[in-house]
C-alpha cells in the first residue's frame, strides 16, 4: 500500500510541474515592465487628451506695463463729456477723491433718478421722493406738492425719454462730490384743477424739458448712493 501511494504521488508531482511550466510559456513571466490591468491617472489623461483638449491650469498674468494700464485724459470720460468740457478736470478730482468712481455707471444712475423723480413728484409720492433728494431739495417738493394738493389741483404726466444728458460742472466740495448734469427729455405733463379741467401744459403734446441737475455724493461714505442736491431748469 505505501508502494502503491508513493508511485500515484510522483504522478500527480510530474503532471502538476507539467502543468506549472505549459502555463508559464503562454502567459510570460512578469519583468516589473507590465502594464497595469487598468489605465493609470496619467495614462487616462493622455488617453483623453487625444480626444478632448483638457483644461490647462491658468498661468498667472504677466504685469502689463504702466503706461499701458493708464488711460489718456482725452479717453477717459470719452462716453461722459466732451474732450474740451470744463467738467473734465472736475471728473478726474472726483475720482481722484473715490477710486471706485465710474463715470458710465454714475450717468446710468442719474438718467433712471431723473425719471424717478419727476414721476415721483407728479403723483405727489413722498416716499419715493424722500431716498432720491438732499433734506433741502426734498423739502422744496414737499412744499410745492402740498401747495399743489390744498388747491385741489393734480398732474398727470406720461415720460417719454431722455434725450441728452451731459455734465456741465463737477468737482469736490471738501468730501462731497457734485456732479451736475444738464438733461433733455421729452414728456407729456398737465395740471387739472378739482374740477378736472385742464388748467396748464396739454393732454395731446409732447414737451421738450429742459433741466440742470446737481447730484452729490460723500465719497468717504459706505453709501454708494447719490442724491439730487439742486434742480434748476436750464
Amino acid at each position: 500500500m505505501p508502494d502503491v501511494f508513493d508511485i500515484y504521488t510522483i504522478i500527480f508531482l510530474a503532471l502538476a510541474v507539467f502543468i506549472f511550466l505549459r502555463l508559464r510559456s503562454v502567459l510570460g513571466q512578469r519583468t516589473g515592465r507590465e502594464r497595469p490591468p487598468y489605465p493609470s491617472q496619467d495614462g487616462l489623461r493622455r488617453s483623453m487628451d487625444t480626444v478632448v483638449p483638457m483644461p490647462q491650469r491658468p498661468t498667472e498674468a504677466s504685469p502689463r506695463p504702466a503706461e499701458a494700464a493708464q488711460v489718456s485724459p482725452a479717453d477717459r470720460w470719452k462716453d461722459l463729456a466732451e474732450p474740451n468740457s470744463p467738467a473734465i478736470a472736475g471728473l478726474d478730482a472726483i475720482a481722484a477723491a473715490d477710486p471706485s468712481f465710474d463715470g458710465k455707471h454714475f450717468l446710468t444712475g442719474a438718467r433712471a433718478a431723473y425719471e424717478m423723480i419727476v414721476t415721483a413728484f407728479a403723483k405727489g409720492d413722498r416716499r419715493g421722493l424722500k431716498n432720491l433728494l438732499s433734506e433741502e431739495v426734498y423739502q422744496g417738493f414737499e412744499n410745492a406738492i402740498a401747495a399743489r394738493e390744498a388747491r385741489g389741483e393734480t398732474i398727470e404726466s406720461h415720460f417719454i425719454g431722455i434725450k441728452a444728458a451731459e455734465p456741465v460742472e463737477a468737482g469736490m466740495k471738501g468730501r462731497e462730490a457734485e456732479i451736475t448734469l444738464r438733461i433733455t427729455s421729452e414728456m407729456i405733463s398737465f395740471t387739472k384743477n378739482a374740477d378736472g379741467a385742464v388748467i396748464e401744459g396739454d393732454p395731446t403734446t409732447v414737451h421738450e424739458i429742459h433741466d440742470q441737475w446737481t447730484f452729490g455724493r460723500d465719497t468717504r461714505s459706505s453709501d454708494p448712493n447719490w442724491k439730487l442736491i439742486a434742480a434748476n431748469p436750464a
